[in-house]
């Protein structure tokens, strides 16, 4: 054969395996893409069929419950929060003259959202000076609203606070707390709504302009599916409850005219967030047309810039800064150079550059909101938040061999502290599971008979044998279907309290379009687990997962179920 003709040939075999491979890759790339992203769609009734026919397959037992003893007193604040060791310090002192300052969250992280962390490194290096000693200051990273619960719960006191809003220093004053406003705006930012460019649109066209009270009569009209974060830990949350009264009477937020105009907002309202993470990805899952959120983590979000429209809303979020007790003064003399130093050009050029001091000329639609008045609409939010709906919960509980010890003991206790968080109009079921499944408590009012009888069956568990985790949602299901079936009104969910390993039963993909179809929202809480595996879980319905391999399980629980019951 010539040589042209030999090199021809090995041209075409090699190039026909390079296609093969391509072929192989391309596919397997496609393959796993699709596997990734697909999400199969069943109709309600092959999904109650489904859950029928997987129950048939489990052995469940009926235990006969017996009431145990319980705690009337309210839920000890103080108690629930963990020791303050739990969140430490961003910025440590590095003199032994200084001041601690509780700072909200998107100004003491990472990047970004570090502005005053990196201004307080300036100022601790700058050696500055009070009464001829040099001073520096302790940054503690906290939410707004779990850093207010330590202070009015005296738990534990900074020296100062900077929270996003003047809300909470409102509803410290409130709360007997001595607090003094030492400074009103430490870097610009405001609350806003977010809505998608093309409800933003249509709503622009049918109310000429679009604002607060134009949204919230959209989503009374049910004409936008909106969500917000729990206003018992969130700035914005707690902005956009009282805004939202507000704009339905601007004279006094718990009149019977505010109360009536926020029912029926509330009743179309899908839910309400845990975290401002699971709002961020019910957004991005569709469910929703617009969420809150602030213009700082806005503009510093390209993809929300691309596809949703920002309309400010509320009180400004302007990081006032507070003194806590009474301060010496040389600790006033410190906070007030480190205000002084945070005022300055160069760290207001900073806080520029990382997203703040955008919006100046936004002014607050209302102002001057008691913190008494604050506090009142938070507890009328739990009250009225469902008003339209029967919340009906079943806990699910492992009890595997792999949960004995101390894992089963923090479960035991969180339930049982956590559950003084739930209110009594809420139905309540409790199942746990190893090999086979166990029925502990039917689904029933939670009265104090059922928390007498739900504190009984929760401590009766025992752990032992394998992990049936599914074949117990399946079980749990059923349960919550039935009672659906008696009540239409009924909004259903799970909580699902395990170490997330599962190695009996059904797996996770006999039930997961099954439980997509029923929408129904499955929380986990993980003790010593394989939070990944639960994370998925929760992520079929947009629901929340809480690691409880730390002290403050049950303030977490406690915010959960203030959030959801």
């Amino acid at each position: 054969m010539p040589e042209s003709k030999k090199n021809l040939k090995v041209i075409v075999i090699l190039l026909g395996i390079a296609l093969v491979v391509f072929g192989l890759i391309y596919g397997g790339i496609s393959l796993t893409q699709n596997f990734g992203k697909s999400q199969k769609v069943i109709s309600m009734e092959s999904a109650e069929k489904k859950l029928d026919k997987l129950y048939k397959d489990i052995t469940v037992n009926i235990i006969e419950p017996k009431k145990g003893q319980v705690d009337i007193d309210p839920p000890d604040l103080k108690e629930s929060l963990p020791d303050i060791s739990k969140y430490p310090p961003q910025v440590e002192e590095t003199t032994g003259t200084f001041i601690e300052i509780f700072s909200s969250t998107e100004k003491s992280g990472e990047k970004k959202d570090g502005w005053l962390l990196d201004v307080a490194r300036e100022f601790n290096r700058a050696n500055i000076q009070v009464n001829g000693k040099p001073v520096s200051v302790r940054i503690r990273g906290i939410a707004s609203g779990l850093a207010t619960d330590y202070i009015i719960s005296g738990k534990y006191l900074p020296d100062a606070f900077t929270p996003s809003n003047e809300l909470w220093g409102e509803m410290i004053r409130a709360s007997g707390v001595d607090i003094s406003l030492v400074e009103k705006r430490l870097a610009g930012n405001v609350a806003g709504v977010l809505l998608s460019k093309a409800k933003y649109e249509e709503l622009l066209q049918k109310y000429g302009s679009i604002n607060l009270k134009n949204i919230t009569e959209a989503v009374a009209a049910n004409e936008i599916a909106m969500g917000y974060t729990n206003p018992f830990a969130s700035s914005t949350g707690m902005n956009f409850l009282v805004s939202t009264l507000s704009t339905f009477d601007s004279k006094n937020i718990l009149s019977e005219k505010a109360i009536e105009g926020f029912e029926k907002f509330q009743t179309n309202i899908p839910f309400v967030a845990y975290t401002a993470l699971q709002m961020r990805e019910s957004a991005k899952s569709g469910v929703l047309d617009g969420f809150i959120l602030e213009y700082q983590t806005y503009e510093n979000t390209p993809e929300l810039k691309k596809d949703y429209v920002f309309t400010p809303f509320g009180v400004r979020h302007d990081s006032p800064m507070y003194a806590i007790g009474n301060l010496t003064q040389e600790k006033k003399e410190i906070l007030n150079k480190f205000v002084e130093f945070c005022k300055s050009s160069k760290s207001q050029e900073l806080a520029t550059e990382y997203g703040f001091n955008r919006l100046d000329d936004y002014l607050p639609e209302i102002s001057n909101f008691d913190g008494e008045a604050i506090m009142k609409a938070q507890k009328l939010w739990k009250e009225k938040k469902d008003v339209n709906n029967d919340i009906v919960a079943v806990f699910v509980a492992d009890v595997s061999g792999s949960m004995a010890g101390e894992p089963l003991n923090r479960l035991k206790q969180s339930l049982i502290n956590g559950s003084k968080y739930i209110s009594s109009d809420v139905s309540i079921g409790l199942v746990s599971y190893s090999t086979d499944v166990n029925i502990n408590l039917p689904i029933a009012k939670f009265d104090l008979n059922q928390r007498s009888l739900f504190v009984g069956a929760v401590e009766s568990l025992a752990a032992g044998g394998n992990t049936a985790t599914f074949d117990a949602i399946i079980v749990a299901t059923k349960m919550l279907k039935e009672e659906k079936a008696k009540n239409p009104n009924a909004k259903l969910m799970l909580f699902v309290l395990s170490d997330g390993v599962t190695n009996y039963g059904h797996s996770l993909n006999d039930i997961k379009d099954m439980m997509k179809t029923f929408g129904i929202p499955i929380y986990t809480i993980g003790y010593n687990a394989n939070i990944k595996a639960l994370e998925t879980l929760s992520q079929i319905n947009e629901a929340a997962n809480i690691n409880a391999d730390t002290e403050d399980v049950v303030y977490q629980l406690g915010s959960l179920f203030n959030a959801q019951m």
